[in-house]
């Protein structure tokens, strides 16, 4: 005879082995409730900001630049003085029908180029350090779901990390189901038929609902045919799988995606070439994706790096630990355009970008401006974006 301990253990592990979705909590289900999905994109390592969004008219960036600075001949023209990396080619579309959204000299208040505190600082949204959730995480906690976010990825990072509860990865949409060990599915079932009350009854009804919704998401996946090309790689394969999440139509709020190497101290040239024709190709793919399933209008990308690199190269043809650097978003939700001035590299704070922008703002524009929740509650403040919202 199964009592009350082994069933909760069972339900626990039931809930562990799956991510499960929204409608988890019944308490959650009309705050969760909506069909735009925010798509965070993090560029790990400290992506080089000026080598991305090239200011070519500009004679001091070629000056402190002479190995790895953009040729002008090589700049995708967007202003008269500002262009993109080459790599970036697959975004011109984008660019040119104005959903393609650049924000300059982003950063934080008493900037630190030490990656663990500095991506520390952009998870949780607090320059001090003072918290360990993350911002997504309160988000979340806000909306009263757990499942209401999620990591595409095998790690899940500090930004989904909450108070109350734990904000799930996904590391394949086909794996994303529930898997109970051997020999336990018989009485996994059993002890879900047998009537309970009070803390039972209501564990029993969510377990019935997470395996209702993860089934939902794996028949939809299945049904899954946008046509769309993708090219190879991890991060390709994540958006796909994030394009395949928002088409299951189960009403997450935020997708997290990540993509590494940006730690460009050697050989930059090589390297970032490398890593932005991936962020391209990879994000073009998954726009004509949402696009040819008619969900392009539901969705908004927005990407950032935990800081930029140093004004001049290195003895090592790269670029070390910097401050102020620039965000993109993109979308039909998007204002395109380049928002905020340009760096001034002759005024520059130890060598590095002084950042006018705190990133954020651009936080509580996604929040407040596409999401619809309460920035000021998630911020812990108000905070001004630059406007990059359609």
């Amino acid at each position: 005879m199964t009592n009350r301990r082994d069933f909760l253990k069972l339900s626990a592990l039931a809930a562990a082995a799956t991510t499960g979705m929204p409608g988890f909590l019944a308490r959650a289900a009309a705050q969760a409730a909506g069909s735009r999905t925010l798509v965070v994109i993090q560029l790990t390592g400290g992506n080089d900001g000026l080598n991305t969004l090239i200011p070519y008219s500009n004679g001091a960036y070629y000056a402190a630049r002479p190995t790895i600075a953009i040729p002008k001949k090589d700049v995708l023209t967007l202003t008269p003085d500002l262009g993109m990396h080459p790599a970036l080619r697959p975004l011109m579309g984008l660019w040119d029908s104005g959903r393609l959204a650049w924000m300059e000299n982003v950063g934080y208040p008493n900037p630190n180029r030490s990656h663990f505190a500095s991506m520390a600082i952009w998870h949780t949204a607090d320059p001090s350090q003072a918290q360990s959730d993350g911002w997504i995480g309160r988000l979340a906690e806000s909306i009263g779901d757990p499942f209401c976010a999620s990591n595409i990825g095998a790690a899940t990072p500090q930004a989904l990390r909450a108070s109350e509860f734990s904000l799930p990865s996904i590391d394949a949409v086909d794996s994303f189901q529930l898997k109970l060990p051997q020999g336990l599915g018989g009485a996994f079932g059993d002890m879900l038929d047998a009537a309970r009350k009070g803390e039972a009854a209501f564990l029993t009804q969510a377990t019935r609902q997470m395996m209702q919704n993860t089934a939902r998401v794996q028949a939809n996946a299945r049904k899954y045919r946008s046509g769309a090309t993708y090219p190879e790689g991890r991060f390709a394969e994540q958006l796909r799988d994030t394009a395949r999440l928002i088409a299951a139509g189960v009403g997450q709020r935020v997708l997290y995606v990540s993509l590494g190497g940006f730690d460009t101290h050697a050989g930059q040239r090589a390297e970032q070439d490398e890593l932005l024709g991936t962020l391209a190709s990879g994000l073009a793919a998954f726009h004509a994706d949402l696009e040819r399933q008619g969900l392009a209008g539901n969705v908004v990308v927005m990407g950032f790096s935990e800081f930029g690199r140093r004004v001049a190269e290195n003895g090592s043809a790269g670029t070390d630990h910097g401050k102020g650097s620039v965000m993109f978003a993109l979308g039909q939700g998007v204002r395109g355009g380049v928002h905020g001035s340009s760096p001034d590299l002759e005024d520059l704070s130890d060598g590095d970008i002084k950042y006018r922008q705190d990133f954020r703002g651009v936080y509580a524009e996604a929040l407040s401006g596409w999401l619809g929740l309460n920035a000021r509650e998630i911020l812990n403040g108000d905070f001004r974006g630059p406007g990059w919202l359609a």
